[in-house]
């Protein structure tokens, strides 16, 4: 989820949050185009005609799977459909699939654990409108003190900050200048959270009554605050945002303010020591990017406002 000094700069904070009435499950999915390896010899061994299957360390070679961490409540980003996760995050890793010759499984979790699973092995990578920050990267807690070794993003995809009020608008919210002295619904975990502390403190510096914040574990708990009118708006990626506008309630529930001027990177996180797999991605990503596959796993979610010309590593703030 995106947001100013946290998911990016005051929108790539974080995450792009569920859409009002989906429900969190932590089903496993499968996604990509079936398995794309094929059985060596005797020894177990796998072997794929992919073009960059060779540049995948040999455990994930020898597995044929990619095991993703994600939050599928963040639609149109990652999101369940029945026991299925699809979205921008799952086409574009059945893109890459095709590249690196093995599966992208995703299973889904609560945001602000996601990166936890990383150094136990328990996924190989997050994908889940992640955005990269310098906090995350050096591994840092809101309060800028250590609490982990960080971790390395592949970046593949730029949003920023959305605010989801209510149909009408009736506070005449157009900036994020404009929440001062409201109440603010945001994620727990995301980049969101720690922009709506940071505009609280600008609020106040400015003159103005600091926020009322209210940290939910699910986005779309913050959007059922914000629709009951316990807070003025909730705080998303753009795309999201826009998604949830136009579809919650038939479009008749939200209205969605974007803020363009503070558009961050989301990435493919990865552990620190796994860089051979890190080099893998960025180059499947600029292979999708080069064959249109990328590009169409955008325009498929109206998301192609997002896209980038190139992977990156660690670019984001």
């Amino acid at each position: 989820m995106t947001a100013s000094t946290t998911r990016r700069t005051t929108a790539a904070r974080s995450r792009i949050a569920a859409v009002g009435a989906i429900a969190v499950a932590g089903a496993l999915i499968l996604t990509g185009c079936g398995d794309q390896t094929d059985k060596g010899s005797d020894t177990g061994a796998k072997t794929s005609s992919a073009p960059l299957f060779s540049k995948l360390p040999k455990k994930i070679q020898d597995a044929g799977v990619i095991k993703v961490g994600t939050d599928a409540t963040y639609a149109p980003m990652e999101f369940k459909e029945g026991e299925k996760i699809v979205g921008v995050d799952p086409d574009i890793a059945a893109a890459l699939s095709k590249q690196l010759g093995v599966k992208f499984e995703f299973t889904s979790g609560t945001f602000a654990t996601l990166l936890g699973g990383l150094p136990t092995g328990r996924t190989d990578v997050v994908m889940s409108s992640m955005s990269d920050t310098k906090a995350r990267q050096q591994g840092l807690d809101d309060k800028g003190q250590k609490t982990g070794n960080g971790v390395d993003f592949v970046d593949y995809f730029t949003a920023s900050t959305g605010i989801l009020v209510k149909k009408g608008n009736p506070e005449g919210i157009k900036t994020l200048d404009d929440l001062c002295g409201k109440k603010l619904a945001v994620q727990r975990g995301t980049t969101y959270e720690q922009s709506a502390k940071d505009q609280s403190a600008k609020c106040e510096k400015d003159g103005k009554a600091k926020l009322s914040i209210e940290a939910f574990d699910t986005d779309a708990e913050a959007q059922t605050r914000v629709k009951a009118g316990g807070a003025v708006a909730d705080l998303n990626d753009s795309p999201v945002a826009a998604y949830i506008a136009q579809t919650a309630g038939g479009g008749n529930d939200f209205e969605a303010v974007a803020n363009p001027g503070d558009a961050g990177l989301f990435g493919i996180a990865i552990d620190k020591k796994n860089t051979e797999l890190r080099d893998a991605l960025a180059a499947a990503i600029d292979a999708t990017i080069k064959d249109g596959s990328y590009k169409a796993a955008l325009d498929k979610w109206n998301a192609a406002s997002g896209a980038v010309t190139k992977a990156q590593v660690n670019a984001g703030q």
